[in-house]
């Protein structure tokens, strides 16, 4: 009998034992699922007396066939995607600022930069779109932008942080040896190593970003959640509700495992931190950053 270094074997009784956990859970996650669609397909009862069929009544799917929903769909899915994109964009660019100066070895420029990324880290995306829109008046799109690269670049900001700091110590004592200045060796050296290294989570936070663009429903901005659940919803009609708000999920999950597999991709691309030449093995990346060229007698 094969053993483990963290635990032993389970033996005759224990296998049974397992074994019957697994088919009693199989049971009670196959009965919620059924309770679940049974309730669906009930009809019921409106606040206003009517009744209407069950969600899996083709009454209430024949919506799809309309044309309008899907220019709807277009126009939620491109708000979305636009706000996501420029909001990204903005929060890399804010990220790597905040990573430069919470690595700062001046204090005058270490300790201002740490207290403005922990309060924007703390402050919550919707009051910040809140306050953005009702003190600058933005708009909705530009409240919606703003709060997301800011806080969304406050957090990669720390990604690359912990990034910077992971790295060998060696790393940044080669680049000095070598003739490079620490902001030469920061550029060159540190900081495409930690955001090579950090890249999968850095992917995973614009996910959460992406998501997160269903918090501006809240100030009227048209992204997916609010034309499909609100505006076409009072469109078509209550009863249409749950069909859009399926359509809705779908579309946010397709969007973002897209992502996920994205950045699943270039997890495996870059691991170990070394930086691929067209052509040829791969090297560390204080060769890459110094071209691979002699520095002299050694």
């Amino acid at each position: 009998m094969s053993s483990s270094v963290l635990f032993d074997a389970p033996g005759p009784k224990a296998r049974q034992r397992s074994r019957i956990l697994s088919v009693v859970g199989g049971v009670l996650i196959l009965a919620l699922v059924a309770w679940v669609l049974f309730i669906l397909a009930s009809p019921r009862v409106t606040a206003s007396g009517a009744t209407q069929p069950g969600v899996f009544d083709p009454s209430r799917w024949d919506i799809f066939l309309d044309v309008q929903l899907w220019r709807g769909v277009v126009n939620g899915v491109w708000n979305t995607l636009r706000m996501a994109g420029v909001a990204a964009a903005l929060a890399i660019v804010i990220g790597i600022l905040f990573s430069f100066g919470r690595t700062a070895g001046t204090a005058f420029i270490r300790v201002p930069v740490t207290v403005v990324l922990e309060f924007f880290r703390g402050m919550p995306v919707l009051l910040m779109m809140l306050f953005i829109l009702l003190i600058f008046g933005t708009g909705a799109y530009g409240a919606g932008v703003l709060a997301l690269g800011i806080y969304n670049g406050a957090i990669i900001g720390e990604i690359l942080r912990a990034g910077i700091a992971s790295l060998p110590r060696g790393q940044r004592e080669s680049g000095l040896a070598i003739g490079l200045s620490p902001v030469q060796t920061r550029m060159r050296i540190e900081f495409p190593q930690a955001f090579r290294q950090m890249l999968p989570i850095i992917i995973a936070q614009l996910i959460v970003l992406l998501k997160d663009t269903a918090l501006a429903y809240i100030i009227s901005y048209p992204e997916i959640m609010r034309y499909l659940n609100y505006n076409l919803a009072n469109y078509y009609g209550n009863r249409y509700f749950f069909p859009l708000f399926f359509l809705s999920l779908a579309i946010y999950l397709a969007m973002n495992l897209t992502l996920s597999w994205i950045a699943r991709v270039i997890a495996r691309r870059t691991a170990g931190g070394y930086v691929s030449k067209k052509g040829g093995p791969k090297m560390p990346a204080i060769v890459e950053a110094t071209g691979g060229l002699d520095q002299g007698p050694r």
